[in-house]
């Protein structure tokens, strides 16, 4: 048994840091992701040559610093919650783990404590901050759009690494190793950097007709981006009308459909719904 004045302690504690809505849940959160802020900068500064060779003992500090940070708030969390393990394998309880553990691992691993940066799916914890919650439903429409437009896309992605193949075979036959189509598998990664983009210029066609394949190509990359997009976006009209008809009405008089949940009478005949 909890004696009452640690229950009130774990209860105060809890509202600070898994709740945004008291002005001291918001300010504990705010401060939260301006130390993950704060901490990713570090990683990013100390990856420049010039200034880890300059304050590589400042930045091994600053480290150190939000690492037992980190891992304080981690164990806090752990002794205010009822259930800790529900809260250790839990989505941000995973995170939160993860997170502190590439400066441990840096002391066996060199090079370990740049995988910090895992540390910014911290900042999820924005979407409760800035209460972004209500965004979830809209969220779960395109999740339901992906789900259901998958098996189409997937049909059409093999249909595009299909004329990958074929094309960067042509252009192999085509172009030759003299302009830079050494092989087959090269001639492929060219056509799949013109397909999705406008090439590197690593490697370009040099005869007319390579060309006049590679203009055909470029044109048909277009269609890369607008396919798939012109499918999600019907599975989205279609699961947002699927949405509209379950939430409305229909006149049993005139038979009309789609009538708002809170009409009383029919728009086009005025019947008692």
């Amino acid at each position: 048994m909890l004696e009452p004045a640690e229950k009130d302690w774990r209860k105060k504690w809890y509202h600070i840091i898994f709740e945004s809505d008291t002005p001291a849940g918001r300010r504990f959160d705010v401060l939260l992701l301006i130390a993950i802020l704060s901490s990713l900068l570090v990683i990013m500064l100390e990856s420049v040559p010039k200034l880890r060779a300059q304050y590589q003992e400042q930045f091994v500090m600053l480290e150190w610093f939000f690492t037992v940070l980190f891992s304080i708030e981690y164990l806090v969390r752990l002794a205010i919650v009822k259930r800790p393990i529900t809260y250790v394998w839990s989505f941000y309880g995973i995170i939160d783990l993860v997170s502190t553990l590439p400066s441990y691992l840096a002391m066996v691993l060199g090079g370990a404590q740049y995988f910090i940066v895992i540390r910014s799916l911290r900042l999820l914890r924005v979407f409760r901050v800035l209460k972004m919650v209500r965004f979830i439903g809209e969220a779960n429409v395109l999740g339901t759009a992906l789900r259901a437009s998958r098996h189409k896309i997937a049909v059409f992605l093999i249909a595009v690494i299909c004329i990958n193949f074929i094309m960067g075979t042509v252009m192999y036959l085509v172009e030759g190793p003299e302009n830079g189509f050494k092989s087959i598998p090269v001639s492929i990664y060219w056509c799949i950097v013109t397909l999705t983009t406008v090439g590197y210029g690593d490697i370009s066609p040099a005869t007319p007709l390579g060309q006049f394949i590679a203009s055909v190509i470029m044109i048909m990359g277009y269609g890369v981006i607008a396919v798939p997009t012109g499918i999600v976006t019907s599975e989205i009209t279609r699961s947002q009308s699927k949405e509209e008809s379950s939430n409305s009405k229909s006149c049993s008089n005139c038979n009309a459909e789609g009538l708002p949940m809170q009409a009383k009478y029919c728009q086009h005949c005025g019947a008692e719904l």
